[in-house]
């Protein structure tokens, strides 16, 4: 029995320090054995780290570097955008990028370079890219997955970047040139804003004669389009852009101008420009923009444009109305609901160039005109019981009203939106109902207020004003596009005046109405937009148009109608220009008129069957269509694990963080129910290096234990053999009691035999 309890002590001392080996090993196991996973010490520079479920121990974001090469053609844009996604930790990681392109772009090409090669992406419907893309992450292959989650909003997965390993993942699209008056534009975005994506609403319904309920999600898709944004306060800004525009525009240029960064623009000839970027990068926190205009008298007021694929041909035309088309000396009558955002993500210069805005519209009302103003954040306020008379007390008495707002709360876009169109009473007879809508679409629910104005516009129209550094332009272009109206997109308190003195003319002139575009001598085609949209002065009727016929003869004729006045004008399809990209224009803006015929097409399988018929023809990423690149040998050893991070955002330019997310006087502090779910979403616990050094050792506590409720990543390094060997020990324990509990059992059961014998003696 001594032998046996000798030898069991012998075995508790040898697991005892196995575990403690076992301890020593974790404690000091280096980062690169813990699955990639790191410590705020073990840094040397500063580093953006997501909390991992290792107690101590994050994940470094992958690095972000972009490339714009922008060429332009006439009316015709071709955008290649590189992208090179950086892994700087010691594991394997799958980045994802949530990034912003034109409303308008046809993105058609996606290439993933490994090491000398390119792989070119492939066009697929939806969910088969998805599920070629997943496999070849699993067994270890590069692969890149281009997705839309919003015509102008798209994610971009690159999966198995090796340690300290560069990724380089191209894409192109073609887009349009914007015209107004005589100026040409366009934007460039380059971020994200964070969105207010509504709770779903549960509300009782009916089914099968019994009660029930069921969950309505205004954004179904949230977890896609609400990736980490980083705190300025507390994070140097990242994502460095680098841009190179080559300006071909067909007519000699006068003037080149950039609203939001400062250029260098080289003269190649008297038609072509080079311009870049002045600082030769700027990080990723607002939309670039671009104007030029013609020389004097030389702006070109129309075009057609030709390119032919598959044997068949494709139109581009513009044509600006002259201005004696819409002239009148009649007055109009005018009922004006003007609706102001001053949510959160408003704060700053946003809310000042709003209320600048609104107060200049509200003091050109003329008499006769009546008027109301709304308000809204997370909740609504409605100046006026109703319209009333544009009297100078009542002019006087709502600028002082929106003089004294402030941003703050979410952004309830849709009961605002309701009131403007639903209880501001009937149009007066001979009057001219408008809405404005001043905000910077930082919402996820747009499907939601398209809806509103399709059904409920009645006899208003809509238009947007779009405020600040990265305002949403999908829901600016559609939302006006639905409502009949225009839109207009204000960056900084210089653009104002002249922003607004430009929609205070379209507001105050007569539209051209009633336009169509037929074929005179030439098969007949498909022509988007369909129907087409009324003008505004300054504005250009733009078409495509799709015809049956590599070389088709005959006449385009425009038509249309400036109050009793027709207008009308014809163009030779034989002398168009040679316009590359024009097919792609033509499929992408196909498939904005098959998404605007949803609310008519019974069963949304048909819709999207044919949205993915012309996206696959015309190789274009959309709703229900994707890219993906596979490479086709495997790079991440086997048994190495995957870490699924995202790309952090900069803030836009001009936001208030703590208006947008919620001010926190500490670390664990609860925020209200409003802002919870959108500061949860954001992922708002990203730290860096550099601030957890610096932090006390509580408020770093504070704020692992805030994240790890808050980015759930795969927990890939556990101490799975110290509990097997604590395991062990507790075995050992249990047997060494039963040993003794057996032996003195024994020696007590001797000792009672023996005094037994004695006392019987």
């Amino acid at each position: 029995m001594y032998l046996a309890l000798a030898a069991l002590a012998a075995c508790i001392v040898m697991i005892l320090g196995l575990m403690t080996q076992a301890s020593a090993q974790t404690a000091n196991a280096r980062p690169e054995q813990m699955a990639g996973y790191v410590r705020p010490n073990d840094m040397g520079t500063g580093a953006l780290l997501f909390p991992s479920k290792e107690p101590g121990y994050f994940v470094e974001a992958p690095r972000l570097a972009t490339d714009v090469q922008i060429d332009v053609n006439g009316p015709i844009m071709r955008t290649r955008v590189t992208q090179r996604f950086q892994n700087p930790s010691k594991g394997w990681v799958e980045g994802t990028y949530v990034f912003p392109l034109p409303d308008d772009s046809a993105v058609d090409t996606l290439k993933m370079q490994i090491g000398d090669r390119f792989i070119e992406g492939q066009i697929k419907p939806r969910q088969a890219a998805k599920e070629i893309y997943e496999q070849a992450k699993a067994e270890g292959k590069k692969a890149a997955l281009l997705e839309q989650q919003r015509p102008n909003l798209f994610t971009n997965q690159v999966a198995n970047i090796g340690p300290g390993e560069t990724v380089v993942v191209q894409i192109e699209y073609q887009s349009g040139v914007r015209q107004s008056n005589d100026a040409f534009t366009f934007r460039f975005p380059m971020v994200v804003a964070p969105r207010y994506n509504p709770q779903p609403v549960v509300q009782t319904v009916d089914l099968d004669s019994r009660s029930g309920y069921a969950v309505s999600d205004p954004v179904p898709d949230r977890q896609k389009i609400e990736p980490p944004v980083l705190d300025p306060r507390e994070n140097a800004r990242i994502n460095p852009v680098t841009l190179t525009i080559n300006l071909k525009a067909g007519f000699p240029i006068g003037e080149v101008t950039s609203a939001f960064h400062e250029i260098e623009t080289t003269t190649l000839d008297q038609l072509t420009r080079k311009i870049t970027l002045k600082a030769g990068s700027v990080p990723a926190d607002r939309d670039f923009e671009l104007s030029w205009k013609a020389v004097a008298g030389k702006s070109p007021y129309a075009g057609l444009f030709r390119e032919t694929v598959d044997g068949k041909t494709y139109l581009l035309s513009f044509v600006t109305p002259p201005v004696t088309a819409t002239a009148t000396d009649k007055p109009l009558r005018r009922e004006v609901v003007f609706v102001i955002d001053n949510s959160g993500s408003m704060a700053g210069p946003s809310m000042e160039q709003a209320k600048e805005s609104l107060a200049l519209a509200i003091s050109r009302l003329k008499p006769e005109d009546r008027f109301n103003v709304i308000r809204f954040d997370d909740t609504m306020t409605v100046h006026f019981p109703g319209l009333v008379e544009a009297t100078p007390d009542k002019r006087e008495d709502a600028i002082s009203f929106v003089r004294g707002l402030t941003a703050d709360g979410g952004t309830e876009m849709l009961p605002a939106l309701e009131a403007a169109l639903r209880t501001q009473g009937p149009v007066a007879a001979g009057a001219l109902r408008q809405v404005v809508f001043l905000t910077d679409g930082a919402i996820g629910n747009e499907g939601q207020l398209f809806q509103e104005i399709q059904n409920n516009r009645g006899d208003a129209r809509v238009f947007t004003v779009g405020i600040g550094s990265a305002p949403n332009s999908h829901f600016m272009t559609k939302a006006a596009e639905y409502g009949r109206g225009t839109f207009t997109l204000i960056g900084s308190e210089s653009q104002v005046a002249a922003r607004m003195g430009e929609l205070f003319t379209k507001l105050e002139s007569p539209v051209m109405t009633d336009i169509s575009a037929t074929f005179e001598g030439a098969a007949t085609g498909d022509i988007t937009p369909n129907p087409m949209p009324d003008l505004y002065r300054g504005e250009p009727v733009v078409l495509t148009a799709e015809l049956d016929g590599a070389a088709p003869e005959g006449k385009l004729r425009i038509v249309g109608k400036a109050g009793d006045q027709p207008w009308r004008v014809e163009m030779d399809i034989a002398k168009a220009a040679t316009g590359e990209g024009v097919a792609k224009l033509w499929a992408r803006r196909k498939i904005d008129d098959l998404e605007a015929s949803a609310a008519t097409i019974a069963d949304p399988a048909t819709l999207d069957r044919q949205i993915e018929t012309v996206a696959l023809a015309h190789h274009l990423v959309s709703r229900v269509t994707s890219l993906v690149a596979v490479d086709a040998t495997p790079s991440r050893p086997a048994g190495e694990n995957l870490t699924e991070t995202a790309v952090p955002l900069n803030l836009p330019a001009g936001w208030d963080f703590g208006k947008v997310f919620g001010e926190k006087s500490d670390a664990t502090e609860k925020v209200d129910e409003r802002e919870a779910s959108a500061e949860s979403q954001t992922k708002l616990a990203m730290l860096t290096a550099d601030r957890m050094l610096a932090a006390p050792t509580a408020r770093a506590a504070g704020l692992i234990a805030e994240a790890n409720n808050q980015v759930n990543l795969p927990q890939t390094a556990t101490e799975a053999d110290k509990q097997i060997l604590i395991g062990l020990m507790l075995l050992a324990f249990a047997l060494a009691a039963g040993s003794t509990f057996v032996f003195w059992r024994g020696q007590i059961a001797a000792l009672v035999t023996s005094g037994v014998r004695r006392h019987g003696r």
